[in-house]
């Protein structure tokens, strides 16, 4: 790569980065922080738009909003917090000890595991998910198994050929699921091609299944169908809008709405 293409590269780098940590940003701002010219800024834009990475909005950017392109694991566990603990809270309540259950990778899902390690039960508990499964480290009464298969970074996740043949030898109480989005059409979709084969693999080998998913996400499209929302029960907030509370009941979906309680 010539000298002028790794100072174009290191730019565009800059720009995710200032955005993943201060979500929009003028043209200003970003000009500002990675010591470019506002001509730079807005040609690096539209190179990342056309990526999908960020959407240009009026005087600036953000990252993209319902795209395929994922943030940081890391980031995306900040998002609709105060969401996401009330809808783990009503997934906790529904546990039972000495049951196992598979918990996947989702950010939602980690608050679950959260809760599970601070008021730790004895449960047999199956993950493909790394952050996950590093809850558990030390914690009495729980016997955590992690699934083999290849790393997907973006997730910090277990997927591939290996994590499926593993999964046909085991049988779960409960399957608690996360979802990239809730698509329109009412299907669960993943923006991993090899997550959402794993999805659909959990759901298979689950006896009472769980879709967990702030209000945030319905009404949203990724890349992959996972399976049909009537597949699973649906956990979500009470942002939940009366337009997919009335498509949850036509679906034939049995929901639970958690409370949001006070804000944070």
């Amino acid at each position: 790569m010539s000298q002028a293409g790794g100072v174009k590269v290191d730019r565009l780098d800059a720009i995710r980065s200032h955005l993943y940590a201060n979500g929009f940003s003028t043209i200003q701002a970003l000009a500002d922080a990675i010591g470019a010219s506002l001509a730079t800024v807005r040609r690096d834009l539209q190179v990342l738009e056309r990526e999908g990475a960020i959407d240009r909005v009026h005087g600036g950017a953000r990252i993209a909003e319902g795209s395929s392109v994922e943030l940081a694991f890391q980031e995306r566990a900040k998002r609709h917090l105060s969401a996401k603990r009330a809808i783990a809270t009503a997934a906790y309540d529904l546990l039972a000890p000495r049951t196992a259950i598979f918990l996947d990778a989702g950010t939602t899902v980690l608050q679950l595991a959260r809760l599970i390690r601070l008021n730790p039960m004895p449960l047999r508990i199956f993950t493909n998910g790394l952050t996950v499964a590093q809850e558990f480290l030390n914690i009495p009464n729980l016997e955590v198994v992690l699934l083999g298969g290849q790393l997907r970074s973006e997730n910090a996740s277990l997927v591939g050929p290996q994590a499926e043949a593993m999964l046909e030898s085991i049988w779960f109480d409960q399957l608690f699921l996360g979802a990239s989005a809730i698509s329109p059409d009412g299907a669960i979709y993943s923006v991993d091609s090899a997550e959402a084969s794993l999805n659909k693999c959990m759901l298979t080998r689950s006896a009472h299944r769980f879709v967990l998913a702030d209000s945030s996400k319905f009404g949203t499209m990724a890349t992959y169908k996972v399976a049909p929302l009537s597949a699973a029960k649906v956990i979500t907030d009470a942002g939940l809008s009366a337009h997919w509370r009335g498509e949850l009941v036509n679906l034939d979906v049995e929901m639970t709405i958690a409370d949001l309680g006070a804000p944070e």
